[in-house]
């Protein structure tokens, strides 16, 4: 492993300026050649396909693989791009009736060329008759053999580099296929530096808080490889965040969110078809810069589609994310009371997990100011969901709800000052996180169980102790604000003003576009003597 990590060091430092990066303007999806038996507009529609499926742009994808078949009813290349488009391995989401529907299509491979039907053996191998996990790792070890049988070939590269991300999804021990998928990714970089693929899959590979310094060349450069691609342009978000890198962050989701809006309105599309995940993390980003007017009017229009959405049954994709904003919006602000503003919408119909979510934001929020009897309210229906099961994935597993119920109790014996309890419940909480996915984006776990452990050690009059859970979640979650909060304080209160210096100083400098009555920064003028 840590010759392979000194490897890819090598490949990052490697002076990137020299590249020229003009992303083909015919597509705005970058650069990407892949020969096939057909040619004239079937190939280019296909070629356009395989662009867009390299930045998840499904939609797009099979819009264009569907037009190379119009222009070709025989392209059998074309029918693996249906089937491909089916497939979203890092969604934990796969279309087999429709993908199975367009592979029986493809008759006869006899005249294709041997790369062509290794390729189209390898997709039916991903829609086989065993289990996901075992149909994935079959196709992987078909592009394996693609990849090594034909190193020119950057497409095998790349649907190598990201099978071994799919396998990986639910893998215990992740990390080497990661860094291997990473490197594959890297090298195809080496090669083409405007491939969509080389500078998205790298950032899929390195999105660990371990690793992420790694992606963060490509960070820079995928928004401009594929400016058309909504997921293209919030993707980099993905290492800014791990890194703290808040004001790029704001970009590349500013950027996602309305490239996604332009695009619905100029091919018509429903609101649904709107990049949600890109306005989470957007309002996620601007309040670690403490911009909270910016923020509401974000969360604003995810209620506004939702609620329309609710009523016309046709926009309920917007509904997905509102539990983890209403959380960002309470936890990250402390604002404990603004949850009461945010009751479940008339008509909402969440999935349990979402439910669960909803109601941890508000047993938290509860549990924080001493509402007890409401807190337990909320609780008590959060385990009922965690006991009448769910259906688990990579993210949405029951240790979540597990750490909420935990995380309420905490809050519950905070109020009541009772702190070796509340320790010993945010200690457990710890212990479930450990267990859970590394670190992606804003906080799954929704209030970090290193930060809360901190917090109930420092009111526990522990700053010690509240000093290193601090610093374990900022490495977790780089210059995250309520972490940098609490580690200042928790340095002050252990008597090294120099640190706790430090820790404020970020704070200011995080926040120098937000307002100067915000609490943190009045605590830090207070610290500094300012007035």
């Amino acid at each position: 492993m840590f010759q392979v990590l000194i490897s890819l060091l090598a490949l990052v430092a490697v002076n990137l300026s020299s590249f020229a990066y003009a992303s083909d303007s015919s597509n705005q999806l970058g650069t990407v050649e892949f020969s096939t038996s057909s040619s004239g507009p079937a190939q280019k529609h296909f070629v356009r396909g395989v662009a867009a499926l390299h930045s998840f742009w499904y939609t797009e994808a099979l819009s264009a693989f569907e037009q190379s078949i119009i222009a070709d009813p025989n392209f059998a290349m074309g029918y693996w791009g249906l089937a491909m488009a089916h497939n979203h391995p890092l969604w934990e989401d796969q279309d087999e009736k429709s993908a199975r529907e367009a592979l029986s299509k493809v008759a006869e491979i006899s005249k294709l060329t041997q790369r062509e039907q290794d390729y189209i053996h390898a997709v039916r191998l991903l829609y086989g008759d065993d289990e996901k996990h075992m149909r994935d790792k079959a196709y992987s070890k078909a592009m394996e053999y693609i990849y090594h049988n034909y190193p020119d070939d950057l497409e095998a590269a790349c649907f190598y580099s990201l099978s071994k991300l799919g396998v990986a999804r639910n893998t215990v021990n992740k990390l080497r296929l990661q860094v291997e998928a990473g490197a594959i990714a890297l090298e195809v970089f080496q090669k083409n530096p405007d491939h969509p693929c080389a500078a998205h899959y790298a950032i899929h590979a390195f999105d660990h808080p371990d690793l992420a310094r790694l992606a963060l060349p490509s960070a820079k450069r995928y928004a401009k490889i594929a400016p058309a691609s909504h997921h293209a342009q919030h993707m980099s978000a993905h290492i800014f965040v791990q890194l703290g890198m808040w004001s790029d962050a704001v970009i590349s989701n500013e950027n996602g969110w309305r490239t996604s809006v332009d695009w619905v309105e100029q091919k018509n599309l429903p609101r649904s078809e709107r990049d949600y995940h890109s306005l989470q993390w957007l309002h996620y980003a601007y309040l670690q810069q403490g911009l909270l007017e910016k923020a509401a009017a974000v969360f604003d229009i995810q209620q506004r589609d939702m609620r329309e959405g609710i009523q016309s049954q046709s926009n309920l994709r917007a509904g997905k994310y509102y539990y983890r904003m209403l959380a960002a919006r309470v936890i990250e602000t402390e604002q404990w009371e603004a949850a009461d503003q945010f009751p479940l919408p008339d008509g909402w119909k969440p999935k349990s997990f979402s439910l669960a979510g909803y109601n941890f934001a508000r047993g938290f929020a509860a549990g924080m100011q001493g509402k007890i009897a409401e807190a337990k309210k909320y609780l008590s229906e959060m385990q009922a969901i965690r006991k009448n099961g769910l259906r688990e994935n990579y993210f949405k597993r029951i240790e979540y709800l597990q750490v909420w119920e935990l995380e309420i109790q905490t809050a519950i014996k905070l109020f009541e000052k009772d702190y070796n309890a509340a320790i010993e419940l945010a200690k457990k909480a710890v212990l479930l996180e450990e267990k859970l996915p590394a670190p992606s984006g804003p906080p799954r776990i929704l209030k970090p169980t290193y930060e809360l452990l901190g917090e109930v050690y420092l009111k526990a009059g522990k700053p010690i102790q509240a000093y290193e859970k601090f610093s374990i979640s900022l490495l977790r979650h780089p210059n995250r604000i309520r972490s940098l909060v609490g580690a200042a304080r928790a340095a002050s209160a252990k008597g090294d003003r120099d640190i706790a210096m430090e820790n404020y100083r970020q704070v200011v400098n995080q926040f120098k576009g937000a307002s100067s009555e915000l609490p943190e920064l009045n605590e830090t003028r207070k610290f500094f003597g300012e007035k």
